[in-house]
């Protein structure tokens, strides 16, 4: 998605070549995960001379949303607070962080 945001229309070559840089991937996976996101509605492809050209339908801010909250019902039952408590004891979370988190929290 990140790719495709970047330059809000791609093919799946060319998500695959960016890819490939960073690392081996197969293009068939490619095809496959923008398959995937097409049926999700986070992507909507059409048709060109030679290929489809995907173009996200939603706003980073709330596929990103979407993305969490899937996440957080799939892996942790709904509840964020494993999540939150994973994030703090793991991942050394500044003083400000935990500060905004309680902001934020405070102000939902």
């Amino acid at each position: 998605m990140k790719i495709v945001w970047e330059r809000d229309s791609t093919t799946v070559r060319d998500v695959y070549e960016v890819l490939l840089e960073r690392r081996k991937v197969a293009y068939t996976t490619v095809m496959t995960m923008m398959k995937i996101l097409e049926q999700k509605k986070y992507l909507k492809k059409t048709q060109t001379e030679r290929a489809y050209v995907y173009r996200p339908t939603e706003p980073k801010g709330k596929v990103i949303g979407d993305m969490v909250r899937d996440f957080v019902n799939r892996v942790f039952n709904g509840s964020a607070e494993p999540l939150l408590v994973h994030l703090v004891e793991e991942h050394n979370l500044s003083k400000e962080d935990l500060e905004e988190i309680a902001r934020l929290r405070r102000k939902s």
